[in-house]
């Protein structure tokens, strides 16, 4: 089972890993999602991560795809215990609008649109899906207060910034007396990216890169927490037959070395590699919910599993090699 911790600045108790949904009534079709969500929250899951942008991908689904299978599930099942966090602000990829939309007026748009895809009257946790580096943090932060003051969001995080925008953000609320952003959402995993894939693939700022710096107490719900299942594939079947675009993203000497690492503390604790990929962040010292995928209940049950491992001190100093 898993088990619950309180995010920082709020009252919300979550479990230990947050299940990410972005395939939800795409490739994950409402039937097989029930199962999903039914388990996880069977094994002690409370916390679901969507966005407004999920799903839009594939012209031939509903918009919103992932919001609305989450909100079939909840009309059914009932919202209780459930914390829900959804994502606004990204380029909308169904009508091509591939402008910064990091402005107060979208930011009105897409949440009105996740309330109704979700069947709720307030989100958990709000993040803004991207930034815009380029305008002032205070209108969109104002904005984020006015939403929450009027009770549709119950408190809000960053995904895609860089930790100096955060810093600047928390600057400004913290100056008109409030808390700002409780948590952020950073690409972490074991596998250190190759910056040209990030960039290619449209990865945000990885956590390594300057948000030890700012993270103070806020919590750490980070993204792609399994490295795409990288280090899983490189063992199945070796690097030559290594997918494009992980090869890409991940395929440098410091990823050999963490493997190398990830085997050594995999045979000690009798797991696999993926499941140590997955313990590397939980056993962080700060306070990290890591967000995973499952495509299966079965794939619930291992992270879960995982996330029980105990890493100490000096095997996460192991794992952290580079080459």
């Amino acid at each position: 089972m898993l088990d619950k911790v309180k995010l920082n600045h709020t009252d919300l108790d979550v479990s230990r890993l947050c299940y990410g949904t972005n395939m939800f009534g795409t490739a994950i079709d409402q039937n097989a999602a029930d199962a999903i969500l039914d388990r996880f929250v069977e094994l002690g899951g409370n916390f679901i991560d969507t966005a407004r942008g999920y799903g839009d991908w594939v012209p031939d689904v509903p918009k919103g795809a992932s919001e609305r299978t989450i909100g079939d599930w909840l009309k059914r099942r009932g919202r209780d215990g459930i914390v829900v966090a959804t994502k606004g602000c990204m380029v909308d990829l169904r009508v091509g609008d591939w402008r910064n939309r990091v402005t107060p007026e979208d930011l009105e748009s897409d949440l009105t649109e996740s309330l109704d895809h979700l069947g709720l009257a307030t989100i958990d946790l709000y993040w803004l899906h991207a930034d815009n580096p380029q305008a002032p943090v205070q209108p969109i932060i104002d904005a984020l207060i006015g939403h929450q003051k009027a009770g549709r969001i119950r408190y809000f995080g960053a995904s895609n910034w860089s930790p100096e925008r955060i810093q600047a953000a928390q600057v400004y609320a913290k100056s008109i007396g409030h808390q700002g952003f409780v948590a952020v959402q950073p690409y972490w995993g074991l596998a250190k990216p190759n910056p040209e894939g990030q960039a290619a693939q449209g990865y945000g700022q990885y956590y390594e890169d300057g948000f030890a710096a700012v993270h103070g107490d806020l919590t750490m719900i980070p993204y792609s927490s399994q490295s795409r299942g990288f280090f899983a594939k490189i063992e199945a079947s070796g690097e030559a037959d290594l997918r494009g675009d992980l090869a890409q993203m991940y395929l440098n000497d410091t990823n050999r070395a963490r493997l190398a690492a990830a085997r050594a503390v995999a045979k000690r604790h009798g797991v696999s590699t993926n499941d140590v990929a997955l313990a590397y962040l939980v056993n962080q010292p700060l306070p990290t919910v890591p967000i995973v995928g499952a495509s299966s209940p079965a794939q619930i049950a291992e992270a879960v599993a995982a996330a029980k491992i105990t890493l100490s001190p000096a095997e996460l100093a192991e794992l952290d090699v580079t080459a």
